[in-house]
């Protein structure tokens, strides 16, 4: 009778025990530091651009944000990790167009699944491309580059990260579009290609803007043209390539994703508060200052929708070229 009792009041006492419900967990969202992976190593483009945002976005969330490098493996190794973590609001995924979109172009087997696996968050920053020249070069234009191949085909070298990354990708399609006939030299990085041009063993290269803007604004290299679809703020002086071959857009870009199944308020409140950070005019700046263009003011939908039409443009893309998957 008695353990019968003891039975009948611990069930009691248990139901007065109101449960913790995933809306509850969600609005005590953060207790603890939060965690940005990344597939790029420390100092480059991304991370920079990460740390910025990191820096502020810990603040106004009241925790540390940690940013976790783990490059290599053309971004598959840092994109498995944060694909693999748990969907509980503490780890994102600061992406770039090669982690999300033109790896599903590259390769037929992938241990992460890009359209599966993340849920949007928040677009960060465009990242255009440019080809550039040594400040000296005696080609004085994006069009001079394709005439002067075209005269003497073969001899004007235009240096890339290999034909299976996005520079490269990018460089193909402009021999291809121009009908250039520009010698592609792939370099095993940007670093050691744009080093290569400055030295004057290239005539051009195709790089990220952001890795290359520093180098531009002290002397050493020449903006011919970028890739994005305008001008670019900061650089209204250097053309498009669309003003030389209409329809041209091909850019790098930053976002924010999450592990599928991140409680959706998580994902709200982060939308939220990075678009407040890239709407704030000192943030855009210097994020400009390393070579990307923020854009504020998206939703996770708008996000997802971007990413969509991403991939639609890409297959175009690796078909016009004839890039396989291996």
């Amino acid at each position: 009778m008695q353990r019968r009792n003891f039975n009948t009041l611990c069930l009691m006492t248990l139901g007065a025990i109101p449960l913790v419900s995933p809306v509850a967990r969600a609005q005590a969202w953060p207790d603890k530091p939060i965690k940005f992976v990344l597939s790029q190593p420390p100092g480059s483009g991304p991370d920079n651009v990460a740390r910025i945002l990191g820096e502020r976005l810990g603040k106004a969330l009241g925790q540390a944000v940690v940013i976790d490098n783990k490059p290599g493996g053309q971004n598959i190794i840092g994109a498995q990790a944060a694909a693999r973590s748990a969907p509980d609001g503490y780890t994102f995924y600061f992406a770039t167009t090669a982690a999300l979109v033109t790896n599903s172009y590259l390769f037929k087997t992938m241990p992460y699944d890009p359209q599966k696996d993340f849920a949007p968050v928040a677009f960060v920053a465009k990242s255009p491309f440019a080809v550039l020249v040594k400040a000296e070069s005696p080609i004085a234009s994006i069009q001079d580059l394709i005439a002067r191949s075209k005269a003497k085909p073969g001899t004007l070298s235009l240096a890339n990260e290999g034909p299976r990354t996005f520079g490269g990708i990018i460089a193909r399609v402009i021999n291809a579009r121009s009908q250039a006939q520009v010698n592609l030299v792939a370099y095993a990085n940007v670093g050691v290609a744009v080093q290569d041009v400055i030295g004057g063993h290239a005539d051009a290269v195709v790089a990220d803007l952001a890795s290359t803007a520093q180098l531009v604004r002290q002397g050493r290299l020449r903006l011919l043209a970028v890739t994005a679809a305008k001008r670019v703020g900061g650089w209204e002086q250097v053309p498009a390539l669309s003003e030389v071959l209409p329809g041209f857009e091909m850019i790098g870009w930053f976002g924010l994703v999450a592990p599928v199944g991140t409680p959706p308020a998580v994902v709200t409140r982060v939308n939220e508060e990075l678009n407040k950070l890239l709407a704030d005019r000192e943030v855009a700046e210097k994020i400009l200052t390393i070579g990307p263009l923020v854009e504020a003011g998206g939703s996770p939908d708008s996000f997802a929708g971007f990413l969509r039409e991403e991939h639609q443009r890409w297959a175009i893309v690796s078909k016009e070229i004839g890039l396989l998957a291996e």
